[in-house]
């Protein structure tokens, strides 16, 4: 059942279960051979196309097979002890739907599913709407077209892509897809192909099958001959020369997963060349040339056991999903995000429900949705409360249109009070080692704090009155004695950490640094106009719209006057190097006619400082590459964005760089 539904409808188990019990399988079949069929799951490729099935059944020239799977460096030692060679491909395992294309005479006579490996669904009218696919194949003159060629390939959806499609369904109304698989899979089954067309689907080309008149020595050289005929092949593959260097290669895509502008799931190994994979042969189902070792995979299922929503440090409530423990990419999650009412009520979770989490690296889980055949009827409805669950406060968008709820409680609703205390204690800011999470709640649920403005009168009274830094006999613990020191010294950090710490929306460390270099004091600050505050190298008009106003807040300004008064420094220091001298503004013009596209983590700045300071020298700003796109600036995690720039040649460039081009333009880094 479980295989049939991988295949050919709505998987009710994630991929990791279902590899576990074809691992099991495995297993048993190996301590009793006795009970192995040839109907097994493990001595077939897939199952047969469903007899329901719309399309034509037709044979391949030759068998399709599938790939055995490693999963762990162990065993990859073990396989490539067993398959040595001189030459091996390395290849990244496409997460898609696998299609076979026969060209007769350089035309596209064919296009069919894997099938169970011999046999096919007929599905060359659809195949026929991707860009990727050419009806004809075009010759070189060292790889002229042959009489016949059976080229094997994945149809995918790129990450990028994906996103979009996904957005405009829900924008009109439609079911979301769970992931890029499944929605090119279902593509290509598609009985009106106009159905097709309308996703974007991609191929890269990955192996050969029966030909006439075509005798490629290598897989290598197989590949330049499809790119040569016209068809896209994988610009990640890699020809390596020994064991050890595949298993760099496996150890690189382990660490750069996000990279690919496609999904996927871990890297093939095939020895290249075709001689040696003819003397090595075949399982049943697999070649014994070519192994696929798998990722731990970033996508799991289990059971929603509650929602609850949180309240950030900006007001922002945010859904989140209580799950059943499980262990998805090299941690236990039990907590996922649901980003915002508007989104879960989209992804249309119930309690109860059997959902897919996805966590990728170290980014925060989130739900991707129910797997909606696995549903009992037991499940219920989640109906979201429109109070914050701290305060009680009404909770609304922000301004018509937003996803966001808020609660308007800034200043004493303990959700985001418990937050703002826990980000201004943070290396950031403060630095406040001993005002971590627990002790933050505790200060705040003790009543010792009403907001964060008495931070630094706090004395040791107040402190017995908690449990995180009183003894059991009431006297101030060492935690306690811990933060009276660690707010004694925080009261002379720079005056950049001092404006990071009053959670100043958008004005991150660049932006903090920037305004306390050019006017050296909380007042001089709080006294500029947005117009001089967005002339500051690093800042612009949407920051200092911000800054403006919330000094504009009269509980705002108490906090500062009540911080100053209990002795935290509130300019720069006459002796500081960094007060030297107004910061001047950015060269209008430095950018201008540039288009700039910034992905990943930086360092120094964030999304919104990065964007102000390119068009604060008049650079354009973009959000998507293209072939008009000057630079990428690629910074920790950079994803497809990466990928696509190198594909069309974009120049790239790192923190550095990037920092160079906004002081000194174009020149500064040729």
């Amino acid at each position: 059942m479980h295989r049939d539904r991988y295949y050919y409808g709505e998987p009710t188990i994630s991929d990791e279960d279902f590899d576990k019990l074809l691992r099991q399988l495995q297993q048993l079949e190996s301590e009793h051979p006795e009970v192995v069929t040839g109907t097994s799951p493990t001595q077939e490729v897939a199952p047969a196309p469903p007899t329901s099935s719309p399309f034509r059944n037709v044979d391949h020239r030759e068998r399709m097979l599938s790939l055995d799977n490693v999963f762990d460096e162990d065993e990859l030692d073990g396989w490539l002890q067993r398959t040595p060679a001189e030459t091996y491909l390395t290849e990244l395992k496409i997460d898609g739907a696998s299609i076979n294309l026969l060209y007769v005479d350089g035309k596209l006579e064919l296009a069919l599913t894997r099938g169970d490996g011999t046999t096919g669904e007929d599905i060359t009218h659809n195949a026929r709407t991707l860009g990727d696919i050419p009806d004809e194949l075009h010759g070189t003159e060292e790889f002229p077209v042959p009489k016949l060629v059976e080229i094997r390939g994945e149809v995918f959806i790129t990450v990028e892509d994906f996103a979009t499609m996904n957005a405009q369904r829900q924008a009109e109304g439609l079911k979301m897809f769970a992931n890029p698989r499944n929605a090119a899979a279902g593509a290509m089954r598609q009985k009106n192909a106009e159905d097709t067309a309308k996703r974007p689907l991609r191929l890269i080309c990955h192996g050969i099958g029966a030909r006439e008149g075509f005798d490629p020595q290598s897989q290598h050289e197989a590949y330049r001959a499809i790119s040569a005929w016209g068809l896209p092949v994988s610009p990640y593959t890699q020809q390596v020369h020994s064991a050890k260097e595949v298993i760099k290669q496996v150890e690189y895509w382990g660490e750069h997963r996000h990279d690919a502008a496609h999904e996927m799931d871990g890297v093939v190994i095939k020895v290249d060349a075709l001689d040696e994979q003819k003397r090595l042969g075949t399982t049943s189902r697999a070649p014994r040339w070519a192994i696929a070792y798998k990722y731990p995979p970033e996508e799991a299922m289990t059971q929603l056991r509650n929602i609850r929503v949180n309240i950030g440090r900006t007001g922002r409530a945010t859904p989140y999903a209580v799950m059943e423990p499980k262990y998805v990419a090299g941690s236990t999650v039990t907590m996922a995000t649901l980003h915002n009412p508007t989104e879960a009520h989209r992804k249309g979770v119930k309690l109860g429900d059997q959902i897919m989490i996805r966590k990728a690296g170290e980014v925060i889980p989130e739900v991707l949705g129910p797997v909606e055949d696995a549903r009992t009827g037991d499940e219920r409805e989640f109906i979201y409360s429109s109070v914050c669950p701290e305060c009680g406060s009404a909770l609304a968008p922000s301004k018509e249109g937003d996803a966001d709820w808020r609660c308007p409680n800034t200043r004493y609703c303990p959700g985001q009070l418990y937050s703002r205390l826990t980000y201004l204690a943070g290396r950031g800011a403060f630095d406040i080692d001993a005002l971590g999470e627990k002790a933050a709640y505790d200060l705040i649920h003790s009543g010792v704090l009403a907001d964060e403005s008495r931070l630094f009168n706090l004395t040791a009274d107040d402190l017995t009155a908690t449990s995180a830094y009183s003894s059991k006999n009431g006297t101030l613990n060492k935690a306690g004695e811990t933060l009276l020191e660690n707010l004694e010294q925080a009261k002379s950090v720079d005056l950049w950490r001092v404006l990071v710490a009053l959670s100043i929306r958008h004005a991150g460390p660049t932006a903090a640094k920037a305004l306390a270099k050019r006017f050296e004091s909380v007042d001089a600050i709080r006294g500029a106009s947005v117009e001089e505050m967005a002339a500051v190298d690093g800042v612009g008009s949407i920051i200092a719209e911000s800054v403006r106003e919330w000094f504009t807040v009269d509980w705002h300004q108490e906090i500062i006057d009540t911080w100053a008064a209990a002795g935290v420094r509130m300019e720069q220091p006459a002796d500081d190097p960094d007060a030297e001298g107004a910061a001047p503004a950015a060269d209008a013009e430095l950018l201008s006619g540039l288009t700039i596209v910034v992905t990943g983590t930086l360092e120094g700045f964030d999304r919104t400082e990065a964007k102000e300071a390119i068009e604060a020298r008049g650079g354009k700003a973009s959000g998507s590459v293209s072939g008009k796109t000057d630079f990428l600036v690629a910074g920790e995690k950079a994803g497809s964005k990466l990928t696509k720039a190198r594909d069309l040649g974009v120049r790239v460039l790192d923190e550095e760089e990037f920092t160079a081009l906004l002081e000194g333009g174009a020149s500064a880094i040729q």
